[in-house]
């Protein structure tokens, strides 16, 4: 019997562009010819949630019941009908089908205002900056906060945008609360859960639903799903894996859990969804499937007895978007941080360009995880070849490249490869600090298209740093920062704070970088996490070798991922929260760089020991200014129309060479040697991005040297060499 698949996300992700897992799936199945269809059940909830005839319903059921509601959610009640009379147009307004209505909400007569409305004030200078349907899409934003707090409130405790029931998820070592929660009446949001779940069974009739759990956020949701199936349809198989099995069910043995799916899975899920079928078609035993969970008389049985390797990345196919509500997700702003708000503004198409972490050392990362510890890197022509393949699916050109750190020279392949074909994109992605990411190859990066970097700076004390072997400094992400951002690209750092052993000081410490950082206007972008110990991390296998002790919790027969610790040598690092939020908030935001450090906190905090002029000092050093023998020489710029002119020195009438360039915005002129000139007008063609090889460094010193031109060092010496550095000459 032929399997046909419905792979599903469960509430709840973003808001703005699907979660890829299932892209990615259906994009490999379609390489082995197996049926398959996808949906986002996150945005079907939402769009059914917040709707005009929910919302009524919402209300009345509120009414009805009486009751005890806060101050602010019994204003939004008293609201009521002009929440139900806005509801559908801001909702289109956010899908940018409605795009008038920007005018309406920005006299901010037409929406309602509750609480996330009272600090809007304080963000007036932040309006200043931001065009009319940016500062709509913040106000509708706060407006959708406003009753995601009534329904949390009063509707259904686990509800958030981004997440549903993340508690019962989280750290869950027992099932206990989980089959509790699922054993409970459905609530409104499960009830539309699904409700939507239904419309997809009877419109595709699948014979195996996958449920992709990246996140806790996502696991009741998904249980959700699954306890329906079981009740409704028993016949279709259900399957479970992603980022949450990978991570916390890898020691899983509690046989509840599949009272509500058939099959848990574990790590990349082509192979082990191959298996999946030939053991449904009766023609593989369960022993003989590829890292599955499955449950036999009553206890948690993991197969791994196929002889099958996992399906390498340039066999995976394309991922594929289509089934998708792409146009109906939600562009929101909830914060006007230019580059923070790329995480909820705007539907990226999502790629991967590397499996794994090239790195791969980091002592509180996964790194014993096959998503980390396996790298397997792409080409940049089958990048590109599926870069094309998606633009042509879902009509849009935004990328983001979801690796852990997307590898430098691979990077630079794929930049060389878009500007090759004249590829229209936008794109952003994840990186490691690297020297690598020279000046040049960040201009390199901006012409192809990239507008943003993430990259983790964790805990900006060069101690910890090498502690956790991020193999950084931090004068070293200065320089790096600040090549991106002159090149034009945004970056945000990832902050850490609570490492194991770090002081009071130490944080402080950390704090003046950031500051000096933002005030340096290299980095624009930043959230602290609060370190978290992981069992699959060196500090979590290893806790005695980071002055740390494991304390729990205790091992259960669910999950197993997030550890509790006791850090003896370190500093107070829950007292430091709320302080570096506030202040991280006001830096982004470009403001308060004067403000004393301790006036952050309110207890007493040591003052800081780094030099007021640290990060400034840190961008005065020079890189190496001789390039790599094997380097690629690329010209951004055009070719050059180039005439001789005459140049009078003294009594002395010498000719020389003009070359003249149009960019896109302006014209220049370079004068040189009609030597050096004879010899660029035939060599600058060479070295423009198209069907040709691209030209090492070495090979340009010794054509250069083989022209009979003299020392190639002196070239470089010169004004000329300069003045090409400066418009667009690259040495990558």
């Amino acid at each position: 019997m032929e399997q046909t698949f419905l792979l599903l996300t469960p509430p709840f992700t973003q808001l703005n562009t699907p979660y890829p897992a299932t892209a990615y799936l259906k994009g490999f199945l379609n390489t082995q010819g197996v049926p398959a269809h996808q949906a986002d059940l996150g945005i079907d909830v939402i769009l059914k949630l917040f709707s005009r005839p929910t919302l009524r319903r919402l209300f009345d059921n509120l009414l009805a019941a009486e009751a005890e509601l806060s101050e602010n959610s019994y204003r939004i009640v008293e609201l009521r009908d002009e929440y139900v009379h806005t509801i559908d147009p801001v909702i289109r307004f956010l899908q940018n089908k409605n795009p008038t209505l920007a005018y309406s909400i920005c006299d901010q007569s037409y929406l309602p205002e509750a609480s996330r409305f009272a600090d809007l004030e304080d963000l007036d200078w932040a309006f200043g900056s931001m065009g009319i349907h940016d500062k709509a899409r913040h106000l509708a934003t706060l407006y959708l906060e406003d009753l995601s707090d009534l329904i949390t409130e009063a509707v259904d405790p686990h509800f958030g945008f981004s997440r549903y029931a993340e508690r019962l998820g989280r750290t869950a070592t027992h099932f206990d609360d989980l089959h509790a929660a699922l054993l409970a009446p459905d609530t409104l949001i499960t009830s539309l859960l699904c409700e939507a779940l239904e419309g997809y069974i009877q419109q595709y009739r699948p014979t195996v639903v996958c449920l992709t759990v990246p996140f806790p956020g996502n696991l009741y949701g998904a249980l959700t799903c699954g306890k329906y199936l079981k009740q409704h349809y028993p016949a279709i198989k259900v399957v479970m894996g992603g980022g949450y099995a990978n991570t916390e069910l890898r020691s899983l043995a509690e046989p509840r859990l599949f009272d509500y799916v058939d099959f848990v899975c574990l790590d990349d899920g082509e192979a082990p969804l191959l298996s999946i079928i030939d053991h449904l078609t009766g023609n593989r035993p369960a022993s003989q499937l590829k890292r599955v969970y499955t449950r036999t008389d009553g206890k948690v049985i993991y197969n791994n007895g196929a002889k099958e390797r996992d399906v390498p990345q340039r066999e995976t196919g394309t991922p594929d978007y289509r089934d998708l509500r792409l146009t109906d997700y939600l562009s929101v702003i909830e914060i006007v941080n230019p580059m923070h708000r790329l995480w909820s503004d705007g539907r990226w198409n999502k790629l991967t360009l590397a499996h794994g972490c090239y790195w791969g050392k980091c002592s509180f990362c996964d790194i014993t995880l096959d998503y980390i510890k396996r790298y397997e890197p792409m080409t940049a022509t089958l990048l590109c070849d599926r870069i094309e393949e998606i633009i042509e699916q879902t009509g849009q050109h935004g990328f983001h490249f979801v690796d852990e750190a997307a590898p430098p020279a691979l990077m630079r392949d794929l930049a060389i490869e878009i500007l090759r074909r004249k590829l229209t994109v936008v794109w952003w992605t994840n990186i490691r600090f690297e020297k690598s990411f020279t000046s040049d190859l960040c201009r390199l990066l901006k012409a192809s298209g990239c507008i943003a970097v993430s990259g983790g700076l964790e805990v900006a004390s060069d101690r910890l740093l090498e502690r956790m072997k991020k193999g950084v400094t931090v004068a070293q992400v200065a320089k790096v920062a600040d090549n991106f951002t002159q090149a034009g690209i945004m970056v945000h750092a990832y902050l850490m704070y609570g490492f194991p052993t770090q002081t009071a000081q130490e944080t402080i410490d950390s704090l003046e970088m950031v500051r000096q950082l933002f005030q340096a206007g290299i980095v624009q972008s930043g959230f602290w996490h609060r370190f978290a110990m992981t069992s699959h991390s060196p500090v979590g296998l290893h806790p005695a070798e980071f002055d740390v002790m494991r304390l729990g919790p205790d091992r259960g027969p669910f999950a197993d991922n997030d550890l509790d610790h006791d850090d003896p040598l370190g500093g107070p690092h829950e007292q430091f929260s709320e302080g570096l939020r506030k202040s991280l908030f006001n830096y982004m935001h470009g403001v308060c760089f004067d403000f004393p450090l301790k006036k952050w906190f309110p207890f007493k905090v040591p003052p800081t020991t780094i030099p007021p002029t640290y990060i400034q000092n840190s961008l005065r050093h020079e890189a190496d200014s001789q390039p790599r023998a094997n380097a690629i020489v690329v010209w951004l710029g055009s070719e050059p129309s180039v005439s001789i002119i005459e140049v009078q020195q003294g009594r002395r009438i010498t000719e020389m060479a003009e070359l003249v360039f149009f960019d896109k915005k302006n014209e220049w002129a370079l004068e040189t040697t009609l030597a050096w000139g004879e010899w660029l007008e035939t060599i600058i063609p060479r070295l423009r991005i198209g069907q040709d090889d691209v030209l090492s460094f070495e090979s340009l010193k010794a054509g250069f040297e083989a022209a009979g031109l003299g020392d190639f060092n002196a070239f470089l010496k010169s004004e000329t060499w300069r003045e090409l550095r400066e418009n667009g000459l690259l040495v990558v």
